[in-house]
């Protein structure tokens, strides 16, 4: 609760004049002082009185791609038995306001508001709470109070079509590695029969000597396995246009497109991203429960300048992986030593440079560089690397 200036002003008024009525004996000024204290204790009371309202909304869509319309709808409704007088209400909407009409709503009525959600950064917008400010009719105190929960309208970033996925890594028992475009059937394991399987993956020889029809299970070894590494270091991305580093939104539609592109190929895909910060999952979500798409919305950029090779390091252990795409900006070059050392656990290693003002050395660690200035002419130029 707040006192607006009026009722400061008011307060001291009472209280001067409660002090002059008594110390030298004027009814007159203790009678104004007293109406006045009157004024404001009454003024508290009114703005203490919780409205009783209803808030819901609706994001249309709550996940969008960067620069596709979004808009929100608003819904409060007075649930009380009173009007709502000497209400003002306003709706945050990332870091503007918006009003929203609710003086004087009558018991069991309700008023709507639908307004855009800006989609022109990557990101997570963060939608109300709705702060409900009560006034008492003199103007003397303010109570303001949240209503509803915030919504959070996730703006992905773009992506561009690409028009091939990268090939399988069969690998035989003498060590070599051979490109499979669609990878190949192995047999895994036996297991028994259920209802349903066909008779033809039934081991007769096995299910002769158990006594019971065993099944085979295969495992396709060789399909293509993408690991997509985002460099999220403020170090990689040292420029700025209005405060935003372009090569870093540059990565992040590229790794979406890389992302996708894999999902309608139904290849898995891993996404990772270099430094992790507890605020990449907001509203206390878990960063492992979002989808790729998300955590690309929520990223950002972080101070760890050990990000990569701490990365580099688990990747090199876990294998995670045949394919690795390492997507950098330009001061992330100096770390393609460290991602080169990869080669030996991923058979393809293709590295996207962006925003950088000079091309990246030929042959630089032995990788594929790709040097884009967006995620578009980085889209344009995927076709360069089939060859992997």
């Amino acid at each position: 609760m707040g006192i607006t200036a009026r009722g400061v002003g008011l307060l001291v008024a009472a209280v001067l004049l409660l002090g002059a009525g008594f110390r030298f004996a004027y009814p007159e000024l203790t009678l104004l002082g007293a109406a006045a204290g009157a004024a404001v204790g009454y003024a508290a009371l009114v703005a203490l009185w919780r409205p009783r309202l209803t808030v819901t909304r609706r994001a249309d869509p709550d996940r969008v791609a960067r620069g596709e319309p979004a808009n929100m709808t608003l819904t409060v409704r007075n649930t009380g038995r009173l009007r709502s007088a000497n209400l003002l209400a306003e709706d945050r909407c990332g870091d503007r306001s918006v009003p929203v009409p609710v003086l004087r709503l009558r018991p069991g009525r309700d008023t709507e508001v639908r307004y855009d959600v800006p989609t022109d950064r990557r990101g997570v917008v963060p939608v109300g709470p709705l702060r409900v400010t009560r006034r008492d009719p003199l103007g003397l105190v303010a109570l303001a109070r949240p209503y509803g929960a915030a919504v959070p309208v996730w703006v992905h970033p773009r992506i561009h079509p690409l028009t091939a996925v990268p090939r399988g890594a069969g690998r035989s028992l003498d060590g070599r590695v051979d490109g499979v475009p669609h990878g190949s059937i192995t047999f895994d394991s036996l297991r028994e029969y259920v209802v349903g399987d066909e008779l033809r993956r039934v081991h007769w020889r096995t299910s002769a000597r158990v006594g019971e029809l065993m099944v085979r299970e295969n495992v396709d070894t060789s399909l293509p396995r993408l690991v997509v590494l985002l460099d999220n270091r403020v170090a990689a991305h040292p420029g700025r246009v209005g405060g935003v580093a372009e090569s870093f939104e540059s990565a992040c539609e590229a790794a979406a497109s890389v992302v996708t592109a894999a999902h309608r190929a139904d290849l898995p895909v891993l996404l990772l991203v270099a430094a992790v910060e507890p605020t990449d999952a907001p509203d206390g979500e878990a960063d492992a429960a979002l989808g790729p798409l998300d955590r690309l919305a929520a990223a950002d950029l972080s101070s760890d300048g050990d990000a990569v090779r701490a990365a580099t390091t688990r990747l090199r252990q876990d294998r995670l992986g045949d394919t690795l795409i390492f997507l950098t900006g330009p001061g992330g070059r100096d770390e393609l030593g460290h991602v080169g050392a990869l080669r030996g656990a991923y058979p393809s290693v293709v590295v996207g440079v962006f925003g950088a003002t000079e091309p990246t050395p030929p042959g630089a660690a032995g990788l594929v560089v790709v040097d884009a200035a967006d995620g578009a002419q980085f889209a344009a130029e995927w076709d360069g690397v089939r060859r992997w």
